[in-house]
């Protein structure tokens, strides 16, 4: 071992703290980087292997009823490689004690016919039998299966075409089709079930002999999904097609693709701020550790080590923290990333969720923290190896100080203690901005962390007690008279009752189009109502036009008094050209809406209504919940309530650990900063401080002189951190946004609150740690240490 080493090893244990912090930090930003993208690699690997082993389709459509000979003729259209038909039906299930709105997705498998598309792999139990004359055999999806206890040769009821059916379980599958299940984008494994059943009980029960109503088709290689599309919807219009579409809007797919896209982006953003941070650190660490070695680095010089020697003894200590940092940190984003992964699992449905840490994950996360390290150290580094030995055998010259900005702006009855602190910062105004900069890096990280919950919290206010204010909607299979809530209105505890009606369109305008549908609400809707992202409430739709989404309306390119042609893909489907009246700010969807009346005089039918909010007396909802179910013409229900108790099981939890994660990288990112600038400034003031106390200043004053300088530089950095942290959101929303997703940008008192505190606590720690090295100083070694 060369006698460098030897110091390094030295200059290594006597800086063990500050070596510690340091690679704390480090370790968050590679430990952030793994965690994040680790659990999304794994979870794109797991969609990507069930995807194949699946035999995912690439494009769906749906019709209202057409005969299976046709399946042939779709297999002739240019691109197709694939048809595979089948029969769909959403029913409302019935499960024992169980009073909740429960529905299920009932999809028709044929036994003679093995699926080539879409297949169903069994998790436990046995394949569909033949079944006995009173119970209909069936497959449950894992996910409903698992949340509400279900196994083999469970029994519950399904109304089935207006008839109460028993399904018995005969076992526990999964689809590619469902890896994501819950109803318009929202997690609900309680409320939302899918079941395989014998495709000719499910034929008989709808009057389907012969006949489908969904159909997925595998594309050729090479061929143009957009052509094949557009031939498909074609060919199905005349059989009620809501028009055929591609992967990226089919429900469960889109709903995982755009949480592996979010987490992609906030995985790579975070661990860059970690690092960044590091990189700072490990700058003011070298810099001011060659300052306090000058005497040590003219030494070797006149002993003739050349400055490359020098240089790389240097750069040696800064790869020795990274390393442990990195070490760590791979340690961490493993251990992290695992638990990540566990969270994913009771939303995305997959035969096998296996963990996997691609090895260019561990090269690119330490390269990049090897090469900021590098880059943050070298300037001290450079300007370690130009020192002359005689100019570094010298002490440094005295600092140049000077009146105070606030002493030239004619402020001068200061103290002479902060005088000297505001004098001290001035001088190395560089040094005090990074300082400062790390200090509120760290309160901007806790800020966005805990914003996330805050956004959930506003979203959910917004949605469910702003613009939902019923209690319970019930929906109809189609569209009916609207004379069918004065039936409903009947129901125990019905206050209020609100038709809506919508209706499966495709907007046109020029060569841009979308698939969406038209959602009729009350002219002056007070249960089902329009809320912009600012919550402010739309009072009263207008007239005959349209409100749309601004989302909607630039992806569309259309401005408010334009017309946008909508091609009606339900019942007499039609073609018409309907005005743009107005833009909502929404927060969720690609929607449009229109005054429900006006909606029904456009299509040329009478007060028909598919939907029915309703608003209860406290307490009488369940009472409402069981009368619905003896009416046979409501296929479904929603219960706020229900969804609100699912929706807080899962996401609001996962919010919460996602928050206490960030917190904790905070808060070490806090101690690193506040702790080495402290006990850095000590050993650089060390004979300043004990020059101090000879004079006669207590070990308060003297404390005083340095935590000062530490609290001013707090002082600033908090609300410098907090407006940080909001600009951070601004950036983290933008990252995240979708079409059918909008981040609020919500922020409360609190949450930064919760900032300055943990950041606060980190420096009194950091404080209380200087304040002992401080009364332990001894004065007659730190004194001789200028001569």
């Amino acid at each position: 071992m060369t006698a460098l080493d030897r110091k390094l090893l030295r200059d290594l244990r006597l800086m063990w703290s500050q070596v510690l912090t340091i690679a704390l930090v480090v370790a968050s930003g590679v430990g952030g980087f793994i965690t994040s993208l680790s659990a999304v690699d794994s979870l794109a690997l797991a969609r990507e292997r069930f995807y194949a082993s699946g035999h995912f389709a690439d494009v769906f459509a749906s019709v209202k009823r057409a005969p299976n000979s046709l399946a042939a003729t779709l297999l002739t259209t240019p691109g197709v490689a694939d048809v595979q038909t089948t029969i769909e039906q959403v029913v409302r299930i019935e499960l024992p004690g169980v009073l909740d709105p429960v529905l299920g997705q009932l999809i028709g498998v044929d036994a003679l016919v093995p699926a080539r598309m879409n297949l169903v792999t069994l998790r436990t139990g046995r394949a569909l039998d033949a079944g006995a004359e009173q119970a209909i055999p069936a497959l449950v999806s894992a996910g409903f299966a698992d949340a509400r206890g279900l196994r083999q040769g469970a029994r519950l009821s399904a109304l089935i075409n207006g008839k109460r059916r028993t399904l018995q379980v005969t076992g526990i599958a999964l689809s590619p089709e469902f890896i994501f299940a819950g109803l318009q984008g929202v997690p609900d494994l309680r409320g939302f079930g899918v079941f395989w059943v014998p495709r000719d009980a499910l034929a008989a029960a709808y009057d389907m002999d012969g006949a489908f109503n969904r159909v997925a088709v595998k594309l050729a290689p090479g061929a143009s999904e957009r052509a094949v599309l557009d031939a498909l919807s074609a060919q199905l219009t005349r059989y009620g097609s809501r028009e055929a579409y591609g992967r990226k809007d089919q429900t469960s797919h889109a709903i995982l693709d755009s949480e592996i896209k979010q987490q992609r982006a906030l995985g790579t953003l975070l661990p860059l701020i970690f690092l960044g941070v590091a990189a700072f650190l490990l700058n003011v660490v070298v810099s001011r550790l060659v300052a306090t070695q000058r005497e040590q680095i003219a030494a070797l010089k006149a002993l003739g080590y050349p400055n490359l020697t020098i240089g790389v003894h240097y750069l040696k200590l800064v790869l020795v923290i990274v390393i442990f940092g990195s070490i760590l940190g791979v340690a961490l984003g493993n251990v992290l990333g695992r638990q990540f992964l566990h969270l994913y699992r009771e939303s995305f449905q997959f035969p096998s969720f296996q963990y996997t840490m691609a090895p260019w994950l561990l090269v690119v996360s330490i390269s990049i923290t090897l090469i900021t390290a590098a880059l943050g150290t070298l300037n001290a580094i450079l300007a370690t190896v130009r020192l002359a030995p005689a100019e570094a055998m010298r002490p440094q010259a005295p600092g140049h100080y000077r009146r105070t900005l606030i002493e030239r702006l004619g402020i001068t009855r200061i103290p002479p203690a902060l005088r000297m602190i505001l004098r001290n910062m001035e001088r190395r105004p560089l040094r005090t901005a990074l300082s400062i900069g790390g200090i509120a890096a760290s309160v901007s990280i806790v800020v966005m962390g805990n914003f996330f919950s805050d956004a959930i919290d506003y979203i959910v206010d917004a949605q469910f007690n702003v613009g939902l204010r019923s209690d319970v909607v019930l929906w109809m299979p189609e569209a009916a008279a609207d004379s069918a809530r004065h039936e409903l209105a009947r129901l125990p505890g019905v206050l209020m009752v609100e038709s809506g009606r919508d209706v499966a369109v495709r907007f046109v305008n020029g060569h841009l189009s979308q698939r969406g549908a038209i959602q009729g609400l009350a002219q002056h809707a007070k249960l089902r109502r329009i809320v912009e992202i600012d919550k402010h409430v739309l009072s009263q739709l207008h007239g005959d036009g349209l409100v749309m989404t601004d989302r909607l309306a630039v992806k569309l390119g259309l401005k408010v008094g334009q017309s946008v042609r909508v091609e009606v893909l339900e019942g007499a489907q039609r073609t018409l050209a309907v005005p743009l009246a107005a833009v909502a700010r929404e927060m969720m969807g690609l929607n449009a809406y229109m005054e429900r009346r006006a909606l029904n005089r456009l299509l040329q039918e009478g007060d028909l209504s598919t939907q029915f909010a309703l608003a209860t007396m406290r307490g009488r909802e369940p009472d409402l919940l069981l009368a619905s179910k003896q009416l046979p013409r409501v296929i479904g229900a929603f219960s706020k309530a229900t969804v609100l108790r699912n929706l807080q099981e899962v996401t609001a939890r996962n919010i919460r650990i996602m928050s206490t994660v960030l917190t904790l990288f905070a808060t070490v990112i806090a101690v690193g900063v506040v702790y080495n600038n402290a006990r850095i400034a000590l050993a650089e003031r060390t004979w300043e401080l004990a020059s101090l106390r000879v004079l006669g200043f207590t070990r308060a004053e003297v404390s005083g002189l340095l935590l000062g300088e530490m609290a001013i530089g707090l002082g600033v950095a908090l609300p410098l951190g907090m407006l940080m942290g909001f600009w951070m959101v601004q950036l983290v929303s933008q990252l995240v946004a979708s079409d059918q997703f909008l981040f609020p940008v919500v922020i409360q008192t609190s949450t930064y609150a919760w900032s300055a505190l943990v950041v606060l606590a980190a420096a009194a720690a950091s404080a209380l740690v200087v304040r002992r090295r401080i009364d332990k100083l001894d004065m007659v070694a730190a004194l001789k240490t200028r001569e």
